[in-house]
């Protein structure tokens, strides 16, 4: 292996929330080629866990049993393969995306840029911002499975709904083709640099937190409903419902993975008993109490 094995090692660091206990290993691959072959060293029947940015993930303080894949600066290969079409490997950020598409004169993908994660997280959760979902311009992906084989899959190959991607059981995106429009270039950045804008002015981007924690209800939007209970500002230990951005939770900078979901349960429990409406987390809670 060329890559980096480490044991016992703790996950706060890998997460944009800053909490997390420890993996029982953690391999951050040397590139594609590694990563497959360490995938062939692990068995099948061993949890695997992929971070990226470690955005939309909540790690709790016993950590994670069992293997962690870390692609941040990893699997970053990134190429036009046709005149509207563009190769990303799963450790591309979904903001580099959006930016390399826009300067090549390609729109489609400039939602990307206010999505905190890499590609293969957003594959995962069909992500989406400002408008824009992230399999509505999916051409066709590549999955890695457990025993380190390779299978190319179209977009009808998994149910693709809001937030949810049904696909294969132990099966884990290594990268993905997606199909853009020809435009203009200048048009496309200027697009980008406003939805940045306005990302800046309404979410809080100063503070650790994983992006949007609660799904919007249909017909509505979760930071809405919050504010509207009374949340905003309101805080368990060191996890506090955003004064800028209802829908998030920051880290003001001592919270543990259990005063953050414990935070979540309470919001979800306000929210029902007020207004009659069960909050769906859009963020992933993962591995062991302590």
């Amino acid at each position: 292996m060329k890559g980096r094995l480490l044991k016992q090692e703790k996950l706060a660091k890998y997460t944009s929330w800053r909490v997390g206990g420890p993996a029982d290993q953690l391999y951050i691959p040397e590139d594609r080629q590694d990563l497959i072959a360490f995938i062939k060293t692990v068995p099948a029947s061993e949890p695997v866990l992929w971070i990226g940015l470690g955005s939309n993930l909540l790690v709790r303080d016993g950590g994670i049993r069992g293997t962690v894949i870390n692609t941040k600066g990893r699997l970053r290969e990134m190429r036009l393969t046709e005149k509207d079409t563009i190769y990303v490997e799963a450790g591309v950020p979904c903001a580099h995306v959006a930016r390399f598409s826009g300067d090549r004169g390609l729109t489609g993908a400039e939602f990307l840029a206010g999505i905190p994660g890499t590609m293969g997280g957003a594959l995962k959760m069909n992500a989406g911002a400002f408008g824009g979902e992230t399999w509505a311009i999916v051409r066709s992906v590549e999955m890695l499975d457990s025993l380190g084989s390779v299978t190319k899959r179209k977009p009808q190959d998994f149910q693709v709904s809001y937030r949810i991607v049904k696909g294969f059981d132990n099966e884990w995106f290594l990268s993905c083709e997606l199909k853009l429009r020809s435009g203009d270039t200048a048009s496309s950045q200027q697009k980008i640099k406003g939805l940045l804008e306005k990302r800046g002015a309404t979410q809080p981007t100063n503070q650790p937190s994983c992006g949007s924690v609660f799904k919007n209800p249909e017909g509505d939007y979760a930071a809405r409903l919050i504010e509207q209970s009374g949340l905003k500002g309101y805080a368990i230990g060191g996890a506090c419902v955003s004064e800028k951005h209802a829908n998030f939770i920051v880290n003001t900078g001592n919270a543990t993975a259990a005063d953050i979901e414990a935070l979540i349960y309470f919001v979800q429990d306000k929210i029902e008993q007020q207004q009659g409406i069960i909050l769906q987390t859009e963020v992933c809670m993962v591995g062991d109490a302590l």
